[in-house]
């Protein structure tokens, strides 16, 4: 199948993947299905180095047709996209610089019937676009082509008009016929190896199927006429919104909305007319705002329908603009794709999802999914957590960002429910997905988002997202999505319904403007510096579509999904200030402050708030100079208490890799005034602070062990300064592989750049929660972070640093400075050398102390006694112990691993007794005298979910469940 561009945003660095057009020959050029073929490409038009390929390890990735160019079926021996199956390597051949692989077709693609071949090569992991282009073929010495119309086309006429079909074949005379929309048309039926045929006034659109049958092989072929309907004026119903709207109380009738300015006339073509649409499905035209609707009749409750717009321009139509382009809704909540489809069912991610070619026959491009009643796919019954779900205040956040592809190894929102355990015993109170709306390819960051409203499918249905979001909700955590919405990508019918296609090949242009003038939507011009996909334009007016289409966004996910909060992404892209020629240059002028990107995103803010008053919003942004001014405006923007105010991004990855050296770190930039600065030594689009600690020139390199250690120093100058801390992903864990570690297990930044490849599952398969060192990192932040929610101290505080000495930052947190009965002081020392650390304590008063890390008391006569720190250790004192003394017993955190299990568990902690019950409260297994790690087995359990009660020696008790595969 085809595979595009997988384009993500390397922020603030863009770098497009580019695909390499290769040379070949087939020999012979003519062959049957049953036949041996030799697929030959030329070594000198490849570039291995650019995909980062070594010793000749190149891959064909294959698929095939039917003889009607439908019904595409993956090569059965392909393997996976980021993974090719060794059957399919290509021989290389040193004498003549070649590749070449040898099959029978009917024998390679497992099946008969073939009409023509398709194929590319790869690296064996394709991701980052590392592949040829797509090449096809045609099977068998009969073959017949459309000479007039070609094939696939679409053509306009005016109702009345005769269409004329010219056709031949090769192989011999062969009996032709046609039909149109599925209607016998009267032509010849002499044999022959040159057909035309006629069909005379032509009052409505038509599909055309022409088919040719020599001996017992048919071969079909088919275009598209499109009759100009003119314009149908009809008023369109009060309250209709873009997109699909849903009758409230009939579940046989929708009503489909779309705005589309310059447009002549759309059809609405889908498998409830048979994708021929007739005159009655010529779409009116409201007079007041200009939108085309058109209302279905006569749905079947429950039944899911495709449907797809053909947007047709007669009138004054910008040159290369396409006169037609089918396209799906760009309010689409669900869309097919021939492209990504096939291998998302084969995955079993997506339950019940249609077969692009069962519902869509003979279609190209993404259709939308139409499905009325109480049974359609986006319904699903939320619990009271959610529908009460109160979100944690903004200075309270400890935000967990992760990406759903590279959580666990199926890649799918069930592996995040499957370790909801995980993050309630980090204590999170927020997690923050990376984009999750639907993108190109199923390989991706998300990024390359081109359904903003449509959920993307390879990480499961709906359902899943929903059930995993009031999942959180019932354990207290908050669920943000990352959303894109500065720019678009091919796909997206955004850019396709105004595309400029020069080539004719169906996309819009690779090179110069993909866009007309006309395009409500997009710039043709990218306005900021940092251009990806294709720059939306959120400030033409008077209609702005394209603020219609966030807001719209917006309200869908908070309503439909019942999200808690938005990370905007690349919000520097928000301005139409900076075009390529601008004075100055347009970095310098996209770095400055842009009073048209402050107003636009205050608004965009504003229409959250409407929907959520406690909507938490958060700017990418990583300001500098005048956007850094940008940023502390928004931050104040509207405070009032906790409920309004905007966040961002903080970044302090360098500061805090130094610290883990042992080399001086101003990491006082983790919090700001405001409040509203979400600090971070980690995120996605920074380099890990454990790689670089282990790798780079400091008092850690090449010592895993001490960087371990010090990674739990740094969590408390990090998660116990006040304000929103954010982590990413398994730093939590002591991840210090490279984020630039290519699927190889090579790193590189460049030729190739690895950054956005698919990361293995070490935390897992390796069981990393029963290492003493990775639990240690775990369970000393779970205990900082659930200090930081709970302390009234951290809320109100104020708090102080002192990193005048090298590798032993302080940091103070108070409320008061003499004795209450609350805790009212809280202070951290650090020790990242290699040395101990005798230090004076610096006690603001004597007294009772506490160490909040293992809530032991200490008296306090001298404030200025003598404390000993280990080498990478620390210390977190308090003015008095914890209440909950209970919150850091081991059982809090302990962790099943793997989970779900076939055949045995683990527990990382050291406990006497495990029972295992069934779902509905049978005991089905116990066991007894255990130690750390023991395996427990489960073999003879049957699939399905249980209940594990772990008791220690105290008899204190905690309950898991436990999913057996």
């Amino acid at each position: 199948m085809k595979r595009f561009l997988l384009l993500c945003l390397l922020f603030p660095v863009i770098v497009f993947a580019q695909q390499q057009t290769v040379t070949y020959t087939i020999a012979p050029t003519v062959f049957e299905e049953n036949q041996s073929i030799t697929i030959t490409f030329n070594g000198s038009s490849i570039n291995e180095s650019t995909w980062g390929v070594t010793n000749n390890a190149l891959y064909l990735w294959a698929w095939s047709f039917d003889a009607n160019d439908a019904n595409i079926q993956d090569c059965p021996t392909n393997g996976a996209w980021t993974s090719s199956s060794e059957t399919n390597r290509l021989t290389y051949n040193s004498g003549n610089d070649t590749y070449t692989i040898t099959f029978v077709p009917n024998t390679f693609y497992n099946r008969t019937g073939i009409g023509k071949i398709g194929f590319l090569i790869k690296a064996k992991d394709g991701s980052g676009d590392k592949k040829s282009q797509d090449i096809t073929s045609e099977v068998g010495a009969f073959q017949m082509s459309l000479i007039s119309p070609v094939e696939n086309s679409n053509t306009i006429i005016n109702s009345g008009s005769n269409v004329s079909i010219v056709a031949s074949n090769t192989g011999g005379n062969a009996t032709y016929s046609v039909t149109a929309n599925g209607v016998p048309i009267t032509c010849s039926t002499a044999p022959t190896s040159f057909f035309t045929c006629g069909d005379t006034n032509v009052t409505t659109t038509k599909v055309y199927v022409v088919s040719a049958t020599l001996g017992t092989t048919t071969v079909t072929k088919r275009f598209t006429v499109i009759v100009n309907p003119g314009i149908i004026n009809a008023p369109m119903e009060a309250g209709l919104v873009d997109g699909i709207n849903y009758d409230p109380t009939d579940a046989t009738i929708a009503t489909l909305v779309l705005n589309a300015p310059f447009k002549d006339f759309i059809y609405v073509a889908g498998s409830f007319n048979n994708w021929s649409p007739t005159a009655a499905y010529a779409m009116k035209k409201d007079p007041t705002t200009g939108k085309f609707w058109l209302e279905l009749t006569g749905l079947t409750s429950g039944q899911m329908y495709a449907y797809q717009y053909w947007v047709c321009d007669n009138t004054s139509r910008p040159a290369n603009s396409p006169a037609i382009v089918k396209t799906a809704d760009p309010f689409s909540t669900l869309v097919l794709s021939p492209f990504d489809d096939p291998q998302i069912i084969s995955l079993g991610v997506y339950p019940g999802l249609p077969v692009y070619n069962t519902i869509a026959p003979g279609q190209e491009r993404e259709v939308t999914v139409l499905q009325t009643g109480p049974t359609a796919y986006y319904n699903y019954n939320w619990s009271a957590a959610t529908t009460n779900f109160v979100k944690p205040k903004k200075k309270d956040l400890v935000i967990y960002e992760a990406l759903v592809r590279d959580f666990d190894s199926n890649r799918s929102y069930q592996d995040l429910i499957n370790k909801i355990d995980y993050f309630k015993n980090l204590k999170v109170n927020a997690i923050q997905l990376m984009p999750v709306m639907e993108f190109e390819g199923n390989e991706s960051w998300g990024y390359n988002t081109v359904f903003h409203m449509a959920l993307d499918k390879r990480y499961g249905p709906p359902s899943k997202l929903k059930e995993f979001i009031d999942l959180c909700h019932q354990n207290g955590i908050a669920v943000i999505l990352d959303v894109a919405l500065n720019h678009v990508f091919g796909r997206s019918p955004l850019e396709r319904m105004w595309m400029l296609d020069t080539d004719n090949d169906g996309w819009a242009n690779g090179t110069g403007y993909k866009t007309s003038a006309e395009n409500p939507y997009i710039n043709q011009d990218a306005m900021h510096s940092y251009s990806v996909g294709s720059d939306l334009n959120h400030f033409r007016e008077p209609d702005n579509l394209t603020n219609a289409y966030s807001v719209a966004t917006i309200k869908h996910w908070i309503q439909e999904y019942k999200i808690d909060g938005f990370r905007w992404d690349l919000t520097k892209g928000f301005t139409q200030q900076c075009p390529p020629n601008v004075s100055g240059g347009q970095d310098a002028c996209t770095n400055g402050y842009r009073s048209d990107r402050v107003a636009k995103l205050k608004w965009y803010a504003d229409k959250q708030w409407e929907i959520d008053p406690n909507f938490l919003v958060i700017f990418e942004h990583l300001g500098n100079g005048g956007s850094y001014t940008e940023e502390v405006e928004w931050a104040n923007y509207l405070r009032s208490g906790d409920t309004k105010g905007i966040m961002q991004w903080r970044k302090m990855t360098d500061p805090y890799a130094d610290l883990l050296k042992g080399n001086f770190a101003d990491i006082s930039g983790i919090a700001d005034a405001t409040d509203r600065f979400i600090g971070y030594a980690e995120s996605h689009d920074e380099e890990r602070v454990a790689y670089k600690a282990l790798n780079e020139a400091g008092q850690t390199q090449g010592n895993l062990t001490k960087v371990h250690q010090r990674l739990q120093a740094m969590g408390a100058v990090h998660l116990l300064v006040p304000g929103p801390k954010m982590i990413w992903h398994f730093g939590e864990l002591g991840w210090s592989s490279s984020l630039w570690t290519c699927n190889n297990g090579v790193v590189s930044y460049s030729n190739p750049d690895c950054k956005l490849d698919t990361k293995p599952q070490p935390q897992w398969t390796g069981n990393w929660l029963t290492d003493t060192n990775r639990s240690a990192i775990y369970n000393s932040w779970a205990k900082m972070i659930d200090i930081k929610k709970t302390e009234n101290v951290f809320e109100n505080g104020a708090y102080a640093w002192n990193i005048g000495n090298t590798g032993h930052p302080r940091l103070d947190v108070w409320t008061s400075t003499t004795q209450t009965a609350a805790l009212s002081y809280v202070f951290v020392l650090t020790n990242f050398t290699d040395n101990t650390y005798n230090v004076v304590g610096g006690f603001p008063f004597t007294g009772t102390w506490a160490n909040l890390m293992d809530n032991t008391t200490f008296n306090v006569s001298n404030v200025n006694m003598n404390i000993s720190i280990e080498p990478g250790g620390y210390r977190v004192f308090g003015n008095r112990s914890l209440l909950n003394n209970d919150a850091f017993d081991a059982l809090d955190f302990v962790a099943l691993s793997p989970n779900p299990a076939s055949t045995y568990f683990t527990i990382n902690t050291l406990v006497e007794k495990v029972q295992i019950y069934s779902i509905t409260g049978q005991l089905v297994k116990a066991f007894s005298s255990t130690s750390i790690n023991d395996s427990f087995s489960i073999e003879d359990l049957t699939k399905g979910v249980y209940i594990v009660k772990i008791s220690d020696a105290n008899n204190r008790e905690k309950t898991l469940r436990l999913i057996k595969e």
